[in-house]
């Protein structure tokens, strides 16, 4: 598939900011999904004490969630690590990865937060909007928000809130392990995201996409 790398990359984080900013307006937060036959997982490692980025893209058939097609890039890291604003740092590899799939996927899952993000615009937003896909953020850690504990059977959620605003869902996707951090990333509400999320997940706290991901990405 195409997946152009974009031209205005920041040097710093003042412009990084402001391209979230822009950006922001542009994540549709409504279900613009047509029949999602192939569902992905995006993640990312490092090499070379951080220099070299690698992303890892498992494209994986829905609902049978057997592996359809997979896809690693390497390129040289551009951005700091800075909290708030890694998708700087490792989406320039992702489009790479993307790149190079004969298919695009229907939906990605994204190793990381999608609205869930101080600026509403995590990896997940960020990398719908630049593709067009439909994206979700299922994160293993809260970057913001308060919440309460959900319950302990798999599908119990409960609203990630910010500021008076509902930013994710925390979602146990087994019974009694620690809750995943769903959010909206482009092209999905939360509840569809919810329910992917679910449909996903076998017998792993993460989904087979990201974990298959985190896999190839890790090495």
């Amino acid at each position: 598939m195409k997946a152009a790398q974009p031209i205005d990359w920041p040097k710093n984080v003042a412009e990084a900011r402001a391209i979230q900013e822009r950006l922001r307006a542009q994540v549709i937060t409504e279900n613009a999904l047509g029949t999602v036959d192939l569902v992905a997982g995006a993640d990312v490692g490092f090499e070379k004490k951080g220099t070299i980025t690698r992303a890892a893209i498992a494209v994986l058939r829905f609902p049978q969630l057997d592996v359809a097609e997979q896809a690693i890039a390497r390129q040289p890291t551009r951005f700091p690590y800075i909290p708030g604003y890694l998708s700087f740092r490792e989406i320039p590899a992702l489009l790479a990865a993307l790149a190079r799939l004969a298919t695009p996927p229907d939906l990605i899952l994204c190793d990381g937060q999608g609205l869930a993000h101080p600026r509403r615009f995590g990896i997940a937003c960020h990398l719908g909007v630049l593709t067009g896909l439909p994206t979700i953020g299922v994160a293993k850690s809260r970057l913001i928000g308060s919440h309460d504990e959900p319950g302990v059977k798999k599908g119990s959620w409960t609203p990630l809130m910010d500021k008076g605003d509902v930013i994710g869902a925390v979602l146990r996707t087994r019974d009694g392990v620690s809750p995943l951090y769903v959010s909206v990333g482009h092209r999905i509400d939360l509840q569809t995201a919810i329910d992917y999320v679910l449909r996903c997940t076998t017998r792993y706290r993460l989904p087979e996409t990201t974990r298959r991901a985190h896999r190839l990405a890790s090495g």
